[in-house]
C-alpha cells in the first residue's frame, strides 16, 4: 500500500491547503488497518438525509480526512470540524447549496480528480459522482450509495424538462456521458452498499454490480412524542422529484392544511401557487422540526424515495406516514400500523387517505417502535462489516 502522498485540495476559506493522506484515522470503528483511511461525499452544503448518513460514517473514522466537490462550513452547522476536509478545484467558485446544479458538466470529472490515492481505504457515500474518486489501485473502496444519478440514469426525461428547451440537447449529451462514466468507475470499486431494495436493483441493473442492502441511520433519541394539530407536514428539499405538489393537490382536495419544511428552486413557484391555503416555511432548523413532526396529523411523502429519513423521522415522534406504495416506504411503514401507502401519482387516493383516515387511532408507542429499526448503532453495525468483509476479501 502507497504511503507518505500529499494531496492538493481547496478547504471551504478558499486557500490551497496539503491533506497527508497518511494522517488521521488508521482505525475504522475499532477495525486496525496498517495504512490510512479516507471518506468521500458527493458534496457538503446542507445538512439533508444524504449528509447526516454520512456524518455517521465520519464518526466512525475520526480524524480521517474527508474529500468532497465542494463544502460550506456553516451550511453543515460544523458538523465535520474535526476532520481536514478537501475540495476540488470548483470551491475557488464560491458556490452554494442553491447554484451547484449549474457545474453539473463539470463534476464528474472533478470528482475523479480527487486525490485519495494514498490511503488503504475509502469509503464513500454517494448519490451522483463521489464513488468515481481517484483510489490507488490496490486499495479497497467501499461505496455507500443512496442512488445512482437519478437525472442520468432513471429521471432523465425530468432533467430535461426543467431547462430551457435550446439547452436540452447539450444536456442529453451530458447525462449520456455521466451514464458512460458511472459504468466504467462502478467496475472499479471494491464493494457496494445499498442504502434499500430499490437502489440495490438499480445497481444491479444499471452497472452489473452486486450490494448489501444496510438502511441509513435515523437519530430516533432526537424526537419525542406529542398532541397532534390540525395540519399534515411535508419535509425534504423542494425540487421537482419529490412531487411536493401532489401532496398539496391531495390536501387541498381533502380540505386540509399543508405545512411544508424545506427549501428549494421549487420553493417560489409552489408558494405562489399554493400560498393563500398552504404554509410554506422554508428550511427549518433542526429544533424547529423536532418541534412540527409530532404535531403534525400525519407526514405526507409524495414522491418515491430510496429510502426516505422523512417518514422514519416521522415515526420515531409517533406520527403516521400517508406515502406512495413504491421505493423505501415499502421497508419503513407498514400499513395500518404506522401509516397508509396510496398508488403512485394518485392525488385522488391520497385526498382520500387525508379526508377519510382517522390518524388519532394510531398507537404513536407502536409507530415510534417501528422507526427504532433504524437506529444510528443498527447503520453501524452494519457499515462496519461490510468494510471488515471487503478487506477480508481484499487481503
Amino acid at each position: 500500500m502507497r504511503t507518505g502522498r500529499q494531496g492538493t485540495g481547496v478547504r471551504d476559506d478558499g486557500r490551497m491547503v496539503a491533506a497527508a493522506e497518511t494522517g488521521g484515522s488508521r482505525t475504522f470503528d475499532g477495525l486496525e488497518l496498517e495504512g490510512s483511511i479516507g471518506l468521500a461525499h458527493d458534496y457538503l452544503l446542507v445538512m439533508r438525509g444524504a449528509e447526516r448518513t454520512f456524518a455517521a460514517i465520519a464518526e466512525m473514522a475520526p480524524g480521517a480526512p474527508i474529500y468532497t466537490l465542494l463544502y460550506d462550513r456553516d451550511g453543515t452547522g460544523g458538523r465535520f470540524n474535526r476532520h481536514t476536509v478537501v475540495t476540488s478545484g470548483l470551491q475557488r467558485l464560491g458556490v452554494k447549496q442553491r447554484g451547484f446544479r449549474a457545474l453539473l458538466p463539470l463534476l464528474p470529472g472533478a470528482a475523479g480528480r480527487l486525490p485519495a490515492d494514498g490511503h488503504e481505504l475509502v469509503v464513500s457515500s454517494s448519490s451522483a459522482f463521489a464513488h468515481g474518486i481517484r483510489t490507488a489501485e490496490d486499495a479497497v473502496h467501499v461505496c455507500y450509495c443512496h442512488t445512482p444519478f437519478r437525472y442520468a440514469w432513471f429521471e432523465r426525461e425530468r432533467a430535461l424538462g426543467e431547462v430551457p428547451r435550446g439547452l436540452r440537447p447539450l444536456l442529453d449529451v451530458v447525462l449520456a456521458r455521466i451514464r458512460k462514466r458511472d459504468v466504467e468507475v462502478a467496475q472499479r470499486v471494491t464493494r457496494y452498499v445499498a442504502n434499500s431494495r430499490v437502489c440495490q436493483e438499480r445497481i444491479r441493473r444499471f452497472w452489473n454490480r452486486d450490494a448489501d442492502v444496510v438502511h441509513p441511520p435515523v437519530e430516533v433519541e432526537r424526537f419525542a412524542r406529542g398532541e397532534a394539530e390540525d395540519f399534515f407536514l411535508v419535509v425534504g428539499e423542494v425540487v421537482r422529484h419529490k412531487r411536493i405538489p401532489l401532496a398539496l393537490d391531495a390536501a387541498t382536495l381533502a380540505g386540509r392544511r399543508v405545512i411544508v419544511a424545506g427549501e428549494g428552486p421549487d420553493l417560489p413557484r409552489l408558494r405562489a401557487r399554493y400560498g393563500e391555503r398552504h404554509e410554506f416555511r422554508g428550511r427549518v432548523s433542526d429544533e424547529e422540526l423536532e418541534s412540527l413532526y409530532p404535531r403534525a396529523l400525519a407526514v405526507i411523502v409524495p414522491g418515491i424515495e430510496e429510502f426516505g429519513i422523512a417518514a422514519v423521522e416521522a415515526q420515531a415522534a409517533g406520527r403516521p406516514v400517508v406515502g406512495i406504495d413504491a421505493g423505501g416506504l415499502r421497508e419503513t411503514v407498514v400499513p395500518g400500523e404506522t401509516g397508509v401507502l396510496v398508488p403512485e401519482d394518485d392525488v385522488d387516493a391520497m385526498a382520500q387517505a387525508l379526508a377519510h383516515t382517522d390518524f388519532t387511532r394510531f398507537d404513536s408507542a407502536r409507530v415510534r417502535r417501528n422507526a427504532e429499526r433504524f437506529s444510528a448503532d443498527e447503520f453501524r453495525r452494519g457499515i462496519a462489516a461490510e468494510v471488515a468483509q471487503a478487506l477480508a476479501a481484499r487481503s
